[in-house]
């Protein structure tokens, strides 16, 4: 019983060590320019043959890596929502953690929002259209309800709103902007909050 439990933990362990070397590759190089033999050999993995013991193909890894990012995602949004009551709080406490992932996990957030996903799985959700994001739009519904937020449908909310958001953390990642993301978090929230806020 207990040689099962370690041969699945080593199993585990394995899996993570992939997809780690997976995110860190597909961020610094591309989806499209990372093989498999990167990865294996990032991985500390013996050929490609150890990548197939785990995933069928590089399209699975990224599938599995998008998996994790949006159920961690979804959580942490449950955890905002269940401290926060007012959506103006709420939404303070989304892009404050989008600007801490942008500056303690960029490779995480390169994923999100540098590549992109429709080409990588084509076959997924839009991305308006996954857990995290659904949750995100009840929030702008809810404050459009409250008198909160301006008479606007919540898609165009989001797109008014993460469009700042989203395009300033893009600009941090590519380097187009050199400082931390912690730096343009004061001014990028006045300017998000200001699209939508009802004046």
């Amino acid at each position: 019983m207990d040689q099962e439990k370690e041969d699945t933990q080593t199993k585990a362990d394995a899996q993570d060590e992939i997809l780690l070397a997976a995110l860190k590759l597909f961020a610094e190089k591309g989806y499209f320019n990372t093989s498999l033999t990167d990865i294996a050999d990032a991985a500390g993995v013996k050929g490609t043959s150890g990548i197939y013991h785990h995933f069928k193909n590089k399209q699975m890894i990224a599938a599995a890596l998008y998996a994790n990012i949006f159920d961690s995602l979804n959580v942490s949004i449950d955890d905002i929502r269940r401290k926060n009551q007012k959506p103006s709080e709420q939404l303070r406490g989304i892009v404050d953690l989008l600007f801490r992932l942008t500056d303690d996990a960029p490779n995480v957030m390169q994923l999100l929002l540098v590549l992109n996903i429709n080409e990588i799985l084509p076959d997924e959700k839009p991305l308006i259209e996954t857990p995290p994001f659904v949750k995100i739009l009840k929030i702008f519904q809810t404050g459009t309800k409250n008198g909160d937020l301006r008479n606007l449908p919540p898609q165009l909310c989001f797109a008014y709103f993460f469009g700042i958001i989203n395009h300033t953390l893009r600009l941090v990642l590519t380097g187009a902007l050199d400082k931390t993301a912690n730096t343009y978090q004061p001014q990028t929230w006045l300017a998000a909050w200001n699209a939508i806020a009802k004046k």
